[in-house]
Parts: structure tokens; C-alpha cells; sequence
């Protein structure tokens, strides 16, 4: 049988280099260039191996690899996560379902170290057991700039979470992006459930249509800053306020911000 591997990295170079690697060794390749996309081809598995990157825009790589490991629960897949500031994440990483944790580097360094990983995972001696297991191309080093970034990134997402109501992210296409646990909890779903599905799949289908009128009304009018609508989710009214996500001058989708609706 064919073995498969999934490459998940915002690195279009990377993606080719461990593409290339993985097919010598006789491996399907199956390539994704985000998250999101990741999640889309994870559609496509099982798979022997899948290699994350762990920062990646839209959807990051934690978020990525538990929809990977709670989707194939009985299904023997290591899971390797990269990246180029491992060492600033190695606080937060041993919460991640991981075989082991490979760090950025020369390419002929990590070539080697590549190589030597399929070994153990070929012949089946890398085990989950050695979950904190930490690969690195040669000697590295916290950085300050990008350790400061990371902290200044987990600030950013303490607040979001923090915040007393549900927060919703969605993409231009539609689809979901990013969830805070409040949000999770009035749409009574998982992580799993809701990242990548198109908004609409949330709310009954008598209330779609409303939706999807209200997401063009704040695209096409920017001077309204937000809208306000009710939905019933789960027996509960709930109030939905859509805006509009711009990075820069660019419309990068919306946010919609979720809360239970007391009002008589």
C-alpha cells in the first residue's frame, strides 16, 4: 500500500522541499499551503505522517493538528510540527497531540534530520509516549524580536478569549476561521465542528438567508460599521453583531460577535 503524507505550510518553498523529500522515500504527497487549506485536504485521508507548521495565518497550526488528531482518533498517524520560532513556543507546545517537534533550519541540515525521523517512523520506533521530542537542525536560540512577537500574539488571543461574548471570524469565502470558546459554547459544537465550514451550516435554514443578506449589507455599505440581528441557537435567542474584518484598506471578511439575548 501507498504510504500518504500531509504537508501543511504557509512556506511555499518548504512545502516543495519536504514534498520532494517525501516522494523520494516513496510517499503520495499531498500539499496545502494554510490552514484552512490543510483542514480542506484532511478530507482526504488517512494518512502515515502530516507535518505542520505551527504559525500560519487564518487558521495556526495548534488549531490545525487537534482537528487532525481528534479526526483520525483510531487511526495511526504521526504528526510532526515545524517551525522557524519553535524554540520561543516550546512553553505552549507539549499541549499539542505531537510525535515530535522540528525546528527550522539549513536545508541540508534538516534533510538529514528528516530522513533519520522517517526512519523511526518507518520502522516503528517514534512513538507519541515522546511527545516532547525536539529536533533541531544545529544549535538554536530564542530570538527576542520573534519571542516577543509570539508573547505580544498569545496577549492578543488572551483578550479575544476574555472578552464576556462569543467571537466568530469569517473568511471571505464564508467560512470560519477562528472561534473563541464562548462562541463554541452558544453553538453547543466542537473546534472540529466549526472551523472551515461555511457560516451559513450554523443557523437553521430559515435563518441563513437572513445571514447572508446582512454579511453583503456591511460589505457593500462600509460607512455601516455594524448590524444587529436575532437568531435562535440551541432554544436560546441569541444576538448576532456583524462587522466588518479590514486588514489595511482590504476587506478581509467579518467578525461576528455572538451573545445571549436577555432582552424581553
Amino acid at each position: 500500500m501507498t504510504k500518504r503524507a500531509l504537508v501543511v505550510d504557509d512556506d511555499f518553498f518548504f512545502v516543495e522541499f519536504l514534498g520532494e523529500l517525501l516522494e523520494k522515500r516513496g510517499y503520495q504527497v499531498i500539499k496545502a499551503h494554510n490552514g484552512k487549506e490543510g483542514l480542506t485536504r484532511l478530507e482526504e485521508g488517512p494518512f502515515d505522517i502530516l507535518f505542520s507548521d505551527l504559525i500560519m495565518p487564518k487558521i495556526d497550526g495548534a488549531q490545525f493538528i487537534h482537528i487532525a488528531r481528534s479526526k483520525f482518533p483510531g487511526v495511526c498517524c504521526h504528526i510532526i510540527a515545524v517551525s522557524g520560532s519553535v524554540v520561543e513556543q516550546m512553553d505552549q507546545l507539549t499541549d499539542a497531540a505531537v510525535d515530535c517537534f522540528l525546528a527550522k533550519g539549513p536545508i541540508e541540515q534538516m534533510e538529514v534530520q528528516i530522513n533519520d525521523l522517517l526512519d523511526q517512523v518507518e520502522n516503528g520506533t517514534l512513538s507519541r509516549k515522546n511527545g516532547d521530542k525536539f529536533l533541531e537542525p544545529g544549535t538554536l536560540y530564542p530570538r527576542q524580536v520573534t519571542g516577543e512577537l509570539v508573547d505580544v500574539l498569545n496577549f492578543h488571543k488572551g483578550i479575544i478569549e476574555s472578552i464576556g461574548f462569543g467571537i466568530m471570524v469569517v473568511d471571505r469565502d464564508a467560512r470560519v476561521i477562528n472561534v473563541t470558546s464562548a462562541a463554541l459554547e452558544l453553538l453547543n459544537a466542537s473546534l472540529a465542528d466549526v472551523l472551515n465550514q461555511h457560516v451559513t451550516f450554523l443557523f437553521s435554514r430559515q435563518e441563513r438567508g437572513i445571514l447572508v443578506e446582512t454579511l453583503k449589507t456591511v460589505a457593500r455599505d462600509q460607512s455601516i460599521q455594524k448590524a444587529r440581528l436575532h437568531m435562535v441557537l440551541n432554544g436560546k435567542r441569541t444576538l448576532l453583531t456583524v462587522s466588518l474584518l479590514k486588514v489595511g484598506k482590504d476587506i478581509a471578511g467579518w467578525v461576528i460577535a455572538m451573545e445571549e439575548d436577555t432582552d424581553e
